[in-house]
This record gives C-alpha cells, sequence and structure tokens, in this order.
C-alpha cells in the first residue's frame, strides 16, 4: 500500500489547449482568492482506498488521525505501508497505529517521488478538477470524486510496474 498528499484548489486551469497553427488557446484563468485542500490517499494494488480531504496543510496531529479514523480500518494483517519521509509520517503514534492494525510502515528514501505509484495517481486525478474549471469546494470535491471514481486496477498495475515494483499477473483480492 502506498500512501500520499497532495494539495489541490479551487483555481486549477488546464495547462494546454488547442488552437489553430499561429493563433492563441483562449480560455479563462481564474485568479484572485481560492481555497486550497489537502488530499490524503492511499492506493493497493485492489483500488485506491483510504481517502481523506482536508482543509490546510498536514501536521503530526493531523496525519495522526487520518491514520486512526481512515487508514487503520483500512488496513489488513501483513500490509505493508509506503510513505515518503515527511515529518509527520515518522511520528512515533503514527507508527504504533499502522503496527497495532497490524501492518508495517516503511519509508521511501529522501527525494524519491519517482518511487510511489500513488504520484501518478495524483496526476490523473488532478486532471479532472482542471478540466470541470472547479470554483466551489463543494465542485472540486466531486471532481476529485469522479476522479477516484475511474482508477483502475490496470492503472494501479502499469504506476507500480513503472515505479520498479514487482506485481502479479492477476487481481487481488
Amino acid at each position: 500500500m502506498w500512501l500520499d498528499e497532495t494539495g489541490t484548489n479551487t483555481a486549477m486551469a488546464r495547462r494546454y489547449g488547442r488552437a489553430p497553427r499561429g493563433r492563441r488557446v483562449d480560455g479563462p484563468v481564474p485568479h484572485g482568492h481560492w481555497k486550497v485542500l489537502t488530499l490524503t490517499d492511499a492506493i493497493r494494488l485492489g483500488g485506491v482506498c483510504a481517502c481523506m480531504a482536508r482543509d490546510g496543510a498536514t501536521n503530526a496531529a493531523t496525519f495522526e488521525s487520518y491514520v486512526e479514523r481512515v487508514l487503520a480500518p483500512a488496513l489488513r494483517p501483513g500490509d505493508i505501508v509506503v510513505m515518503d519521509n515527511l515529518a509527520a509520517h515518522k511520528s512515533p503514534e503514527v507508527e504504533r497505529l499502522i503496527r497495532v492494525a497490524g501492518a508495517e510502515p516503511r519509508y521511501l528514501p529522501p527525494y524519491s517521488p519517482d518511487l510511489n505509484p500513488i504520484e501518478k495517481m495524483f496526476s490523473k486525478l488532478k486532471a479532472f478538477p482542471r478540466k470541470a474549471a472547479a470554483r466551489t469546494v463543494d465542485r472540486l470535491l466531486e471532481a476529485i470524486g469522479d476522479a477516484l471514481g475511474t482508477v483502475t486496477h490496470q492503472d494501479i498495475l502499469g504506476w507500480a510496474q513503472s515505479c520498479g515494483y514487482s506485481t502479479p499477473k492477476r487481481q487481488p483480492l
């Protein structure tokens, strides 16, 4: 199981567009005030699990709350929870909560997002709010929910393989 956080906001706009040769792409680009949300998600080969959106940044207290209320109930004995080196991930309480659930925490080497398949999922996920031009928190959450619904087992297998993980030939339970 891989876990990470990403930021999203109500001012996300498409980064690319098409126009006839020699013409500029015209489209609205938001400016001014916007609302920022932090998404904390986990994926396993069987699918997306343990998702949470919250206002503000992640610190030790908010991450411990996520692990206790969202992640721990989704863990199975023998799971390995792979995380980056964010200080909040390394809190003794986080490690204790994961171990009590029968799983084991593991940390990626510093500065190695290329080893975490969930980073690739976030790329797919962020395309939806951009396309939807979500300018309210409700619409942003709806677009994120729509995006999470499109993540397939095949997507996760491909992302895991591209990060160098060996994957089974059949779909896990």
